[in-house]
């Protein structure tokens, strides 16, 4: 597990030094104790004609997320060697929270020894789905859910977030917000996102647009010393405006630049895109 942060943490690391910084950061570690594997059940709340709230508060290991808590809000399992994690459920009327102790959250955790996978599935009602996690690893299966809103915040992390089929309802905000990591949201055509906030820090990140867009879409995009990789399908309208200080971009053939202004002729719903990084590499590909 921690091999696949340190790509992360390095870049982290160079950052701070080349800012002429110097930062102790603390170094958590505990001493492991046997398996455990909890069932996790959570029905749908009664009586609920709006989208279900559920919140997940997430430490450091591996959490997964796809579709099939067949008429359930969430099933799964959660496994762990740290005593601290074991999940717990508070359900109050149509929100629900599933969270564990958060003491990895902060500085940089000894993962060598560390268990945590939590496996999740989730029914398809309408749902305004919140996740917070620290140093983790994500698998984020998001095609056919329902979700009505999105809020995911991280740490140092490697997660891959896919919508490999529609969402079944309209997204009002899909929300990511990450520090030093590497990020990668696919599919984020079948989203059905109104807007879609990114803000990052050091890492690099992808946002690729593939999938079926339904309605117009804006997207603001912000992070620091980054390379960031966008996918566009040929055919979409997009609308481009590059802010800050970056100024290296390149673009495949098909796109007009007017100075900060990139765009692409198409039909169907528009893309409108506005990327601030402060300093990086912005690569506009399809």
């Amino acid at each position: 597990m921690i091999r696949k942060f340190l790509p992360v943490l390095l870049t982290l690391a160079f950052s701070t030094i080349t800012c002429g910084f110097n930062i102790s950061v603390p170094i958590h570690s505990v001493t492991p104790g046997p398996m455990a594997t909890d069932q996790i059940h959570v029905p749908v709340p009664a009586n609920t004609a709006s989208p279900v709230d559920l919140s997940l508060a997430f430490g450091a290991g591996t959490l997964k997320i796809h579709l099939g808590a067949n008429g359930m809000l969430v099933s799964g399992t959660a496994a762990y060697n740290i005593a601290d994690f074991k999940p717990v459920i508070h359900v109050d009327g149509a929100s629900v929270r599933i969270e564990q102790d958060n003491w990895l959250q902060t500085g940089i955790p000894d993962l060598s020894d560390i268990k945590n996978r939590w496996d999740l599935s989730l029914g398809n009602q309408p749902i305004n789905l919140g996740i917070a996690a620290g140093a983790y690893h994500a698998d984020y299966q998001f095609g056919g859910l329902a979700l009505a809103n999105l809020s995911v915040k991280d740490g140092a992390s490697d997660p891959r977030v896919n919508f490999a089929s529609p969402n079944l309802t309209g997204m009002s905000l899909l929300s990511y917000e990450t520090g030093a990591s590497n990020v990668s949201l696919t599919g984020l055509g079948n989203a059905d996102f109104s807007s879609l906030l990114f803000h990052g820090g050091a890492g690099n990140f992808t946002l690729d647009f593939t999938g079926s867009l339904k309605r117009d879409g804006s997207v603001n995009i912000e992070t620091g010393i980054s390379n960031t990789t966008l996918v566009i399908p040929a055919g979409i309208p997009v609308q481009l405006s590059v802010e800050g200080a970056l100024s290296n971009v390149t673009y495949t053939p098909g796109w007009s630049r007017n100075a900060d202004l990139y765009t692409q002729a198409g039909s169907g719903p528009q893309l409108t895109i506005v990327v601030n990084m402060g300093t990086g590499k912005l690569t506009i590909t399809r």
